[in-house]
């Protein structure tokens, strides 16, 4: 499950009939592991969510101590409500998290506002990057445009105070002097809407951007729960034809295992 042997690479280690392999592995994926973490240790998480072939998402928390898996839910989407509910199950362990990085999901972040008022949200800086950039396109033509994307190619490399306020203060210089014009341009035109929504990515998400610089424990992006989801699905495709209710325990096993 976690290793991505085959059947029949299993059958010739274990010297077990393909068919024996297969009862064993049906028999398994019909129960579901407990995780178990000392949650009084638990202070500062990330949160993902990714999709398996566009129609069910597994959402996934992890301790940034130890990049063990706290919790997943495997689901229809990522939403307010999912999201909302893992976070309560979480609190009602007594898990009190100091910070969580997520992507910038609004509907995760009104959730955990909801359960944990008090905590720490860092938006994860390559996501920020990633979109803005994707937006802009590789090669813009217009002006903001040209120098907002030197602005966002600076964002990942940020580690210091000086380094942050530098990048306010060139997006400050920015702002002044496109900001207005960038407003009235017309949403209608692609191009147009896509520079007005990085704009606005940006203004949005400043304020939760580099709380890491205060407390080296927060995590400044999800890349380790983007790997996790990338090595997952690469041993999932092996078992793809697995029914929904099989799937889901799958991955509670592939994430028991890793975690010990």
């Amino acid at each position: 499950m976690s290793e991505g042997y085959s059947v029949r690479q299993i059958s010739g280690i274990s010297h077990y009939s393909r068919k024996t392999i297969k009862g064993i592995i049906g028999y398994w994926l019909l129960k579901i592991p407990s995780l178990k973490n000392k949650h009084i240790k638990i202070k500062y998480l990330l949160f993902d969510g990714t999709y398996f072939r566009h129609e069910n998402c597994l959402m996934l928390v992890m301790n940034n101590g130890n990049n063990r898996i706290v919790t997943s839910k495997y689901l229809k989407r990522e939403n307010y409500f999912a999201a909302c509910q893992l976070f309560k199950e979480l609190s009602a362990k007594g898990i009190k998290p100091t910070a969580i990085t997520i992507d910038g999901n609004t509907s995760v972040t009104r959730a955990l506002r909801e359960v944990w008022p008090n905590i720490i949200i860092q938006r994860c800086i390559v996501h920020i990057q990633r979109q803005g950039l994707s937006w802009l396109r590789m090669h813009p033509k217009l002006k903001p445009s040209i120098h907002l994307r030197k602005i966002l190619l600076t964002v990942t490399s940020i580690s210091n105070y000086q380094e942050k306020q530098k990048f306010i203060l060139d997006f400050k210089n920015w702002e002044n002097r496109f900001g207005k014009m960038v407003s009235r341009l017309d949403s209608k035109h692609k191009i147009f809407s896509d520079l007005q929504r990085t704009r606005s990515l940006v203004i949005h998400a400043l304020p939760d951007m580099f709380h890491y610089l205060d407390d080296p424990n927060i995590a400044k992006s999800t890349n380790k729960l983007e790997g996790y989801f990338s090595r997952l699905k690469q041993l999932y495709r092996l078992h793809s034809g697995l029914s929904k209710e099989k799937r889901n325990n799958y991955f509670s096993w592939y994430i028991y295992f890793k975690n010990h």
